[in-house]
């Protein structure tokens, strides 16, 4: 089997390649990234990836090349959507073209329920799509244009993760964000106060090494599910992110004062986010593995590390 991964110098895209040696010891990855050795990737150049999937003949593809964060999606709202829905078209396009039999499975996000999650439930599969910023919208529409392109044969999964940390992950997000700054003052090399945003929404967090797992399971040949499925990735538990914060603290050893910044407050914040993975569970057998504790302790040895 020949993978191709897109994204694969990223932060989703490194943890993924390692499954997937893993799981597939036999298939050959065509790795599509900034890093050395890989395949370089323009997803605003259309031409680029037709010749990309002409050349490679993928059999499988796992799609994570994305704007991903909220806030360099706001920023640059343009760029956000030529990379995040017009470069998905291009890829799938092309697909179409060269590779009719490959499975594309995209990597989609649970962002792009929004408003939806004011219902206070556990969001599944059936959820109303309600975006809310630059980012989610991107995505949503990405979603929805190859689940219609499904019925022109396109063999799509559309995976929608809801938030997943893990060691490796920038501080756009906010767990690293935390976990870098609690870090610096551990090494003296802050002053002892921590710049925060809303600490009272609660969110359904995952640990990366799950999902890439979940979407690993998913390019499997033997999957079950019809073109254009959606399959949802969630832990169905919400965690608060001051109590995130506090264990991040006492795991450290550190004492710090809590400020606001207000830079770092959302205009329109969701206070739960909460799914059901009930389908992956059937489907994939797919359930978290890794402990919250565990990926709270990974994340926070990782930016020690990386501060000293």
């Amino acid at each position: 089997m020949r993978i191709l991964v897109t994204g694969a110098s990223g932060f989703v895209g490194q943890h993924a390649l390692s499954v997937l040696r893993a799981m597939y010891p036999n298939a050959e990855l065509i790795s599509c990234g900034s890093a050395a050795g890989m395949h370089a990737l323009n997803l605003t150049d259309a031409a680029a990836i037709d010749r990309l999937v002409s050349n490679t003949q993928p059999d499988a593809c796992l799609h994570l090349a994305a704007i991903s964060a909220i806030g360099p999606a706001r920023a640059e709202p343009d760029h956000a959507w030529r990379v995040n829905l017009s470069g998905t078209l291009h890829l799938a396009r092309a697909i179409l073209a060269h590779a009719p039999a490959c499975r594309l499975v995209f990597a989609s996000s649970s962002e792009i329920y929004g408003t939806s999650f004011r219902q206070g439930i556990a969001l599944d599969e059936q959820g109303l799509l309600a975006p809310q910023n630059v980012y989610a919208a991107t995505k949503a529409a990405a979603d929805l244009a190859l689940g219609a392109m499904a019925a022109d044969g396109l063999r799509v999964l559309r995976v929608r993760a809801f938030n997943h940390t893990g060691p490796g992950q920038t501080p756009n997000f906010v767990v690293p964000a935390f976990a870098r700054q609690i870090a610096l003052i551990a090494a003296g090399r802050q002053e002892p106060v921590l710049r925060v945003g809303a600490l009272d929404p609660r969110r359904d967090f995952l640990d990366v090494r799950d999902v890439v797992r979940g979407y690993a399971l998913c390019l499997s040949p033997e999957l079950d599910l019809e073109p254009g499925s959606i399959v949802i990735l969630a832990s169905g538990r919400a965690v608060r992110i001051g109590d995130m914060l506090e264990d991040l603290l006492a795991m450290a050893g550190v004492k710090a004062r809590i400020e606001t910044n207000p830079a770092l407050l959302r205009p329109s914040d969701i206070m739960l986010t909460l799914g059901c993975a009930s389908r992956a569970q059937q489907h994939l057998g797919w359930t978290p593995e890794i402990a919250w504790a565990d990926t709270l302790r990974d994340i926070t040895d990782d930016w020690r590390m990386r501060i000293a």
